[in-house]
């Protein structure tokens, strides 16, 4: 007998309220700016003087961006914090707090959200931000979410998608592709198991990296501190979670610049490089276009380079250009291609089955 039969408490029994309580018991304040966290109208936070306050918001739904087939609860909790922060990271600052909003219906017992309730604690606790609210209300069908991250930056330290210059080099922190290949691996031993008897078991080809990568990704805080402690001030940021491809035409667009990225400097992950070919993938399509990364995509004074070449986890894998230079990935083999943006789109997914 499974967990889920051996204890089950419906919903109904708590009451929104009752459900709230329980379910954010265990969360303690962590930072100094939260003043009020859960438990009134409002949180209250204090920003301290000569800081600047960001706010970030996603919304994850059931069967758009995530498919509980093959995602346990705790991972999804987890992985829904995660990509919040990773929005602050981008913009070159610190997260502190999130709110935590969900609609959710019946087939839903109070086990199965106190689990993910657990990932969601496990990503605070791991990033040091405080749950300071959210809200929570009925779904006719499925599960959806809705976080906010609240973070903060001393004083000129923002980093924005719109100040990036000819000349300045780019850079991205980890390697890129895995997430994506380790969505069409379970997508794959998804639709196995529908097509098969019940005694199947899926097979992940002991994929761990690129399924770690997609159900548990972790936001680059490294990276931030990196920068700080080298004194550098990135030129534009953004995260990698729409793709490569999509991610750097936002930086170009917003910045009114051109780019060249260098096939041979983009990093792949070797796990990620067989994988593309054991599904006949081209590897750096999967890296320029599949997203999910959750990398940090950013631009950099030439001046920083050096800098740059003593970190462990940073590539320059490319430079940015007058605006008429277009925007191309430079081949192996010489050649120009245009790059454009193929990466992940929510609402493209709309209809879709």
């Amino acid at each position: 007998m499974d967990k889920e039969a051996e204890k089950r408490t419906e919903i109904g029994r708590l009451g929104e309220f009752g459900l709230i309580k329980v379910l954010t018991a265990p969360f303690k304040a962590q930072q100094a700016t939260t003043v009020k966290a859960i438990g009134d109208d409002a949180a209250v936070l204090a920003p301290e003087e000569g800081k600047q306050v960001l706010l970030s918001t996603d919304m994850l739904v059931e069967g758009i961006h995530f498919d509980l087939m093959y995602t346990p609860l705790k991972h999804l909790g987890y992985k829904a914090v995660v990509v919040n922060l990773s929005d602050i990271y981008a913009m070159n600052a610190v997260p502190q707090q999130v709110t935590v909003s969900l609609a959710i219906s019946n087939r839903f017992s109070l086990e199965a959200l106190e689990e993910l309730y657990e990932g969601i604690r496990y990503a605070c606790e791991r990033y040091g931000v405080d749950l300071v609210g959210g809200d929570t209300t009925s779904s006719q069908k499925g599960l959806i979410m809705s976080i906010t991250a609240i973070g903060y930056a001393q004083g000129q330290t923002v980093a924005y998608r719109n100040t990036a210059k000819p000349g300045d080099l780019i850079c991205v922190s980890g390697d890129l592709g895995a997430a994506y290949l380790g969505l069409q691996l379970l997508e794959r031993e998804k639709q196995l198991f529908l097509e098969s008897s019940a005694d199947f078991k899926p097979d992940l080809e002991d994929q761990k990296y690129c399924v770690g990568r997609q159900l548990k990704p972790e936001a680059r805080r490294d990276i931030i501190a990196y920068l700080a402690e080298k004194g550098v001030k990135p030129t534009s940021m953004i995260d990698v979670s729409d793709g490569l491809s999509s991610d750097l035409l936002h930086l170009c667009t917003q910045s009114g610049t051109g780019a060249i990225i260098y096939e041979d400097s983009v990093p792949i992950h070797e796990e990620a490089y067989s994988l593309a070919l054991k599904f006949n993938l081209d590897p750096i399509t999967c890296a320029l276009s599949g997203g999910e990364d959750y990398e940090l995509l950013f631009t950099i004074a030439p001046d920083d380079r050096q800098k740059m070449m003593d970190a462990e986890d940073i590539t320059i894998i490319g430079i940015m250009l007058e605006e008429n230079q277009g925007i191309n990935l430079l081949s192996k083999g010489g050649n120009l291609h245009p790059i454009t943006a193929q990466g992940w789109d929510a609402i493209q997914r709309l209809g879709k089955p």
